[in-house]
């Protein structure tokens, strides 16, 4: 039932996809036409009822509500809910065939390490095999309607070859409310026990892979059950389906085609087909209807999976690789180029000029690199040059930048920052300090004590001290790093301002206390010296 157009589309020439659009199995033309001919249908109608058999007064109030709901119909998302809604299902799609168990691996690992060519040897693989394509069958035949209808009852299943009558008979006498379609795989492992014990599966590592692979298949049967079971949220797909039927009903009243003699914007012409709000319905509508026909992939429609084509073809190849071909090997002969160190298999007319393109090195491959840049340069200059740039704070040019842009030293802002120049330097002198100065000349000199497990403001915690700071005359040894020369700065000489981010003490006559100069400190510290 899937639709293939691969080799239709395997290069791309002038209207490749155009001719795509002629087809009518698995066509968006096929799943939409019966919604696309009611919708048309019924803005007909109501285009009638308006010209010809509403009155004048009823036509005015017809309008309003016409542009009423052309202007309040753009509110609806639907791109948005369509979009995420079509991406879920079409990964969902996609996952649940990738679900699909195919005995492919199973059937090379039992070929292969089960071994026997008498009759016992090959009753257990044929038996084996058979167990999991009946597995197989069991989990599609409750989540695919094609494959229940080929296989109505348990009768069916006998008759079809996938279980003997004295299986079904123990499947029947198990008696479980779930779905019992795991009662093969256990079948299997119960064969693979009798076998490693009568040696056909020479070691345990043999049995290890086999059994692995089984529960690997059962699992793919195992996740194909739960997806039937669990479905996309209801409230979902809901939402979805009211937000485009409901877009398509206002506008079958809100794009009507108004009298041109009214005046209304927008509605200048009258052309009586509503050709794009058709093309609008067509897309949105179609959008939808891609959801609806891959939720379940495992129905009837033109493009579900093909299950009953599965079951055969898994079962025939299957039974074909554990017993035909088991140990039937071709001879061994020497190939055609077995003299030769470097083979090159043939080309045809059609496909020469692969030979004529080089072969592919690389993308550096034709890099070019000036010859003095080749050149290895000594370890010693290098590891020199990587010395002195350690010695350079990483922060310095970034703590220039800082004070180059600095208010006046007349200002409010030049008196806080030269305090902070010597408070910076006695920082790095010693790193507990035990007194603390200010440069400043009209303030009195106080005493700076430190006590053990006092609390700061925010931003002062960086230790676990608490320090008091006052003033006193003690002058730096060593230059401050912002006594010099700033620009002016607008609003550094008015008394009320205050630059943006630090504390202001309200209250105070200054506009820094002490403790407010002790976090500019600390934090300026520990921003820019590490």
């Amino acid at each position: 039932m899937t639709v293939t157009y691969t080799a239709r589309v395997a290069n791309a020439r002038f209207c490749g996809f155009s001719k795509l659009l002629l087809a009518w199995k698995g066509s968006i033309y096929k799943v939409l036409y019966k919604e696309f001919l009611a919708f048309f249908a019924m803005y007909t109608a109501i285009s009638i009822t308006y010209r010809f058999v509403l009155s004048d007064e009823q036509k005015r109030y017809f309008e309003k509500l016409a542009i009423y709901c052309n202007h309040y119909a753009s509110l609806i998302p639907m791109s948005f809910v369509l979009g995420f809604y079509v991406t879920l299902v079409v990964n969902r799609w996609w996952s649940q065939y990738t679900s699909i168990p195919l005995p492919d691996r199973l059937m090379c690992v039992l070929s292969g390490g089960l071994q026997g060519n008498d009759e016992r040897g090959r009753l257990l693989r044929r038996t084996m095999m058979r167990y999991a394509s009946l597995s197989a069958l069991l989990i599609l035949r409750s989540v695919s309607t094609a494959v229940f209808k080929r296989f109505p009852t348990m009768d069916h299943v006998v008759e079809a070859g996938f279980m003997s009558r004295e299986e079904r008979k123990k499947f029947e006498g198990l008696r479980s409310p779930y779905n019992k379609y795991w009662i093969p795989c256990v079948w299997f492992t119960n064969l693979a026990a009798v076998a490693r014990c009568e040696g056909r599966i020479k070691d345990d590592h043999t049995l290890k892979l086999l059994l692995e692979e089984l529960n690997t298949f059962r699992g793919r049967c195992s996740l194909l059950f739960h997806y039937d079971m669990i479905s996309v949220p209801l409230v979902y797909t809901q939402v979805v389906t009211l937000a485009v039927y409901s877009f398509f009903l206002v506008c079958l009243i809100g794009r009507q085609f108004l009298d041109p003699c009214q005046g209304y914007p927008g509605h200048d012409l009258d052309l009586y087909v509503p050709i794009f709000t058709l093309l609008q319905f067509f897309f949105y509508a179609g959008w939808l209807k891609v959801a609806e026909q891959l939720i379940n992939p495992f129905g009837e429609d033109d493009d579900d999976f093909e299950t009953n084509w599965l079951i055969d073809r898994n079962f025939q190849v299957s039974m074909m690789a554990v017993d035909e071909m088991y140990g039937d090997l071709p001879m061994m002969e020497r190939d055609r180029y077995w003299n030769d160190s470097n083979p090159r298999p043939p080309y045809t007319a059609a496909t020469l000029f692969v030979l004529r393109k080089p072969s592919f090195q690389g993308s550096t491959f034709d890099m070019a690199i000036p010859r003095e840049e080749m050149h290895f340069q000594p370890l010693e200059d290098i590891a020199e040059n990587m010395e002195e740039s350690g010695t350079r704070h990483p922060n310095m040019a970034l703590f220039n930048r800082l004070l180059s842009a600095a208010p006046s030293p007349n200002g409010f802002m030049g008196g806080a920052l030269r305090r902070t120049s010597a408070q910076l330097q006695r920082l790095h002198r010693s790193p507990s300090i035990e007194r603390c100065t200010s440069d400043d000349d009209e303030e009195e000199e106080r005493s700076c004590e430190i006590s053990k497990g006092g609390s700061l403001p925010s931003g002062l915690g960086q230790d676990t001290q608490s320090t008091v700071c006052s003033f006193s005359e003690e002058k730096s040894t060593r230059t401050p790093l912002l006594n010099i020369h700033f620009a002016e700065e607008q609003g550094g000489n008015n008394p009320g301002w205050t630059p943006p981010g630090l504390p202001f003490v309200t209250g105070s006559t200054q506009p820094w206390c002490g403790v407010c100069r002790v976090w500019w400190q600390e934090n300026l510290v520990s921003a820019f010296c590490g």
